[in-house]
């Protein structure tokens, strides 16, 4: 997992390296219910936050970025529950990392551009 600069990257990136921690874990019941809600959130975090690229307006953007932070923190108690469970391992440490660096990121995001408004 290379860290990236770019916000929109890291969100892509970490989208992306949640679908390939999840394609090694057990696919039974709870699995495949686990991992297709994240796999959701943290593909939505960055679908939405890309759209926040072409907001029309300060207050879409806020809103669309909203929608993003919904997502991080819904990715970020999935992945709490799987280390509940013993799930993922070091490789789910280091994603829990890199979502709560994303949520901090992104309400920072969030707060500097509402001063705008």
């Amino acid at each position: 997992m290379e860290k990236k600069y770019d916000y929109l990257d890291r969100l892509i990136a970490f989208a992306g390296d949640i679908i390939l921690m999840i394609g090694k874990l057990p696919k039974n019941l709870d699995g495949r219910y686990l991992f297709g809600q994240i796999m959701r959130s943290s593909g939505s975090a960055a679908l939405n936050f890309g759209e926040t690229q072409g907001a029309g307006s300060d207050k879409d953007y806020i809103n669309k970025a909203r929608i993003s932070l919904k997502e991080l923190r819904e990715t970020e108690v999935n992945l709490r529950i799987m280390r509940h469970i013993n799930y993922g391992g070091e490789q789910r440490d280091k994603l829990h990392e890199e979502n709560i660096e994303l949520i901090k990121i992104l309400v920072t995001i969030i707060k500097n551009r509402q001063h705008k408004v």
